[in-house]
């Protein structure tokens, strides 16, 4: 992916989740404002692609795809809520003082 459509893609999206109409000449003036140089037809290209699709379902349809972290974890959840709790203290290491440090001369 160019730096041109990474751009107009994050344009669009901001566009969108602010609830404002998407057009090339908002997707220029964010790319614009980001000091991004893209070739002046990316804009457009996704200012079209945005009339036709809905870009708040192509979101939430690519989110709904991927699998759910709390889906994964939950089989690891079952198996530790069946175990007994076992609680382990933890031992901090105690922090050394700078007396403790020895003392270098860079000229001996």
């Amino acid at each position: 992916m160019s730096t041109g459509e990474l751009a107009c893609t994050y344009a669009a999206a901001i566009l969108q989740d602010d609830g404002i109409p998407i057009t090339a000449e908002k997707i220029a003036t964010l790319v614009k404002s980001a000091n991004v140089e893209v070739e002046s037809f990316w804009p457009s290209l996704f200012a079209k692609f945005a009339e036709k699709r809905n870009l708040g379902d192509l979101i939430m349809n690519a989110v709904g795809s991927a699998p759910s972290p709390v889906a994964m974890a939950a089989p690891a959840a079952a198996a530790s809520a069946a175990a007994p709790a076992v609680e382990e203290k933890k031992e901090e290491p105690e922090e050394e003082s700078d007396d403790d440090m020895p003392i270098f001369d860079l000229f001996d």
